[in-house]
């Protein structure tokens, strides 16, 4: 295979462990989180950008894959490249750029400035990204720092005040009823695990049985013309969102386009109203006034409004 390496970000790892640029071993665990976190990031902005396709393109993967070929002086200086095969270097108008990883890596720029000026997150950084953003500062220990370049910009450094304003931001999640449909898109057979596509930029991982496998992989074939409405128990972020089901007590295949409205199903308003008569009044005093407008500084940990 023929083509040329292209450098896309250059991390500096700084602390006594690098000293005379020596990357310690048990730093590279964080360069296997780094090159997860830029992958997870690249797969959620190309689905954002084409909600219209549910499946990435070939060799996606392959075109975000970062390597690392040396270790340059200055600490323990890392540069990351992907490798770009021939028939994408040029076009008709030049040089063709690694887009993916550019586009996912400036995400990560943007992060990472924002937590080393105590700003808040980006608006477009999904919050289900920000557990893989965590773990990767997670590799720093006492009187160290890794700084992060691009071609492009100045130099951004991930330290213990950054790596604990991000550790705030990182979700509780809580367990609840289940009840949810879409397309199965992906599955795992040997994990017993498939994705389940709730809308266009939305999925949840579902765990299930051997019993349940031949329904899995028929919704899986099928997914163009059939979804799935799955029941059962999950896990949910402390914001309400569906990270994963993790007991399927039911499932249901049916026609895309038929609808699974129930008539006789209690209004939601009257469900609320229901639930709001079972709070005690000392505990809906007990809400900050400002709950409404600083939501996101109590869900979050962000700086107030």
């Amino acid at each position: 295979m023929s083509g040329k390496w292209k450098e896309v970000v250059r991390l500096r790892f700084k602390g006594e462990r690098f000293r005379d640029h020596a990357l310690d071993l048990s730093a590279l665990g964080g360069l296997s989180q780094f090159q997860k976190m830029v992958a997870e990031t690249a797969k959620v902005l190309w689905r954002a950008a084409h909600p219209d396709q549910g499946r990435l393109p070939r060799h996606f993967e392959q075109r975000t894959r970062l390597c690392l070929r040396t270790i340059e002086e200055g600490s323990a200086t890392v540069p990351l490249e992907v490798f770009m095969e021939d028939e994408v270097i040029q076009d008709l108008f030049g040089p063709v750029e690694p887009v993916e990883v550019n586009e996912a890596i400036g995400l990560a720029y943007e992060v990472f400035e924002a937590l080393e000026k105590g700003d808040t997150l980006p608006d477009r950084l999904p919050r289900s990204l920000i557990p893989e953003y965590a773990k990767f500062s997670q590799t720093l220990g006492p009187e160290e720092e890794i700084e992060i370049s691009t071609p492009e910009r100045e130099p951004v450094h991930l330290t213990l005040v950054s790596k604990q304003r991000l550790t705030e931001y990182v979700e509780k999640t809580y367990e609840a009823d289940v009840d949810v449909t879409g397309q199965v898109l992906e599955a795992d057979v040997k994990r017993q695990r498939f994705q389940l596509w709730l809308d266009d930029t939305t999925k949840a991982t579902v765990s299930f049985t051997e019993q349940q496998e031949d329904e899995v992989t028929t919704a899986l074939k099928e997914h163009q013309h059939r979804n799935m409405q799955v029941k059962g128990w999950g896990q949910y972020s402390s914001a309400g969102k569906l990270l994963q089901v993790t007991r399927i007590d039911e499932m249901k295949l049916f026609p895309v386009g038929e609808s699974l409205f129930d008539m006789t199903a209690t209004p939601i308003e009257e469900v609320l109203q229901d639930l709001a008569k079972k709070i005690p009044q000392e505990d809906w005093d007990a809400f900050p006034a400002d709950l409404t407008d600083d939501l996101d500084h109590y869900l979050y940990g962000t700086p107030r409004k």
